[in-house]
């Protein structure tokens, strides 16, 4: 498939820590199959993959807002994974959209019941989002 090479190195990449790099590459692979005249056909689990990954990137570099865009694409590519609406429900969650929050929690467990990851964040947004409500006038 063409990409898989590109996409190989930034997993590679991605997998040694070198961030800036696997970023590239993931932006490289992920413009080939979105782009230009020589726009490719790539497998929707290798581009969400492909986002996803590039929004954990920018998730460790604080990049919020641009981590959960990076999700929101990986979702549109392939709606039943359950990986990207779990990390985009942690970002809500530290910016304490907790409703927001839950919707994405839930909807990574309901794509996987054994997420336990969703599962703990999913009974940790509701403890704190009915101790903001208790301290809410």
């Amino acid at each position: 498939m063409a990409g898989r090479p590109v996409l190989a190195e930034a997993d590679a990449q991605f997998q040694q820590q070198n961030f800036s790099t696997a970023e590239e590459c993931y932006t490289e692979f992920i413009h080939m199959c979105t782009e230009g005249r020589q726009k490719h056909k790539c497998c929707a689990q290798d581009l969400a993959n492909a986002y996803n990954n590039r929004g954990q990137i920018k998730y460790l570099r604080v990049d919020f807002h641009e981590a959960m865009d990076d999700y929101t694409l990986a979702i549109e590519n392939k709606e039943d994974f359950e990986v990207p609406y779990y990390n985009r429900g942690l970002i809500k969650y530290r910016l304490g959209f907790f409703d927001q929050a839950l919707e994405d929690f839930k909807k990574a467990l309901a794509l996987n019941p054994d997420f336990k990851d969703a599962r703990l964040s999913l009974d940790q947004t509701l403890i704190d989002k009915k101790e903001k409500e208790s301290r809410e006038y």
